[in-house]
């Protein structure tokens, strides 16, 4: 049990980012890792030229490696955003602008997992409009991932570092992922679980795993205090994924942690490298 047993990716956009984007798969690869994930790549614009997505494909299909969960497009992130889907006016289009595209790039490399980002609250924008039009664009986003055969996420952040996100409880996402279900009646929406995120609201962990592990499809990591890689904080991890596995749980667990001062291969020393392959 343990580290052992897990279906590891490693999330692109946050290690191996000393690297160009299209070498990143690759080193994911040398690494031991054979599944990968990703913010969306071009936070300037939700519709990149074609010939950007197809070498994006190239260099994950070249390196040998799944991509596993693929974010909308979510603004500057990393950066000041923290999504765009509810974030009236321009934001909320460009949302919608890539809903498709970021679906079909999924599709072309067999992801099945799709994440949106909910947005900050905006000053002088009235929450109760914003929870609206976010449930529209969810509800668009729901529709383009069961077109494809994929789950939409619905991430809890922490209020820490993200002051102006309103999903900042596990039970405040779970009520939004019910809603969006409730309005499509695809049953595809899910919680993405991030530890980390979790653990900073200084939320029961295990408890909020007990609670919505049937409701959860994807789980990120990170040790705390730190983000930094499981070993470098105090948090239970191991435990923590034996326990997700005990009450059903079978899906990715992304690394989505911070490597600190030193290259993002030598930050993996916690996994044996005969368990970092996909399986």
């Amino acid at each position: 049990m343990g580290y052992t047993d897990q279906r590891f990716d490693v999330n692109l956009s946050i290690l191996f980012t000393e690297l160009p984007l299209l070498e990143r798969p690759a080193a994911a690869a040398a690494a031991g890792f054979g599944a990968v994930e990703l913010w969306w790549p071009w936070i300037e614009t939700p519709t990149p030229d074609q010939a950007e997505l197809d070498a994006l494909k190239k260099a994950i299909e070249d390196a040998g490696v799944r991509l596993v969960g693929l974010n909308f497009y979510a603004g500057k992130l990393p950066g000041p955003d923290r999504g765009a889907l509810s974030v009236p006016g321009e934001e909320s289009d460009r949302f919608r602008a890539n809903v498709d595209v970021a679906a079909d790039f999924a599709a072309s490399v067999g992801c099945t997992a799709l994440n949106a980002l909910y947005g900050n609250r905006v000053e002088g924008a009235d929450p109760a409009a914003q929870d609206e039009l976010a449930l529209e664009n969810l509800t668009l986003a729901a529709r383009a991932a069961d077109r494809i055969g994929a789950t939409l996420l619905i991430e809890t952040l922490n209020q820490p570092e993200s002051p102006l996100y309103p999903l900042v409880s596990a039970p405040a996402a779970i009520e939004v992922v019910d809603k969006v279900n409730a309005a499509t009646g695809l049953g595809n929406a899910k919680f993405l679980l991030d530890v980390y995120h979790l653990s900073m609201n200084g939320e029961d962990v295990g408890r909020a795993i007990e609670a919505y592990a049937d409701k959860t499809g994807h789980v990120q990591i990170a040790d705390n205090p730190g983000r930094g890689a499981p070993g470098t904080g105090s948090l239970p991890l191991a435990d923590l994924l034996d326990q997700l596995k005990k009450a059903g749980y079978d899906g990715w667990v992304g690394l989505e942690y911070k490597a600190g001062d030193r290259p993002s291969a030598e930050s993996f020393d916690w996994l044996p490298r005969e368990a970092r392959a996909a399986r």
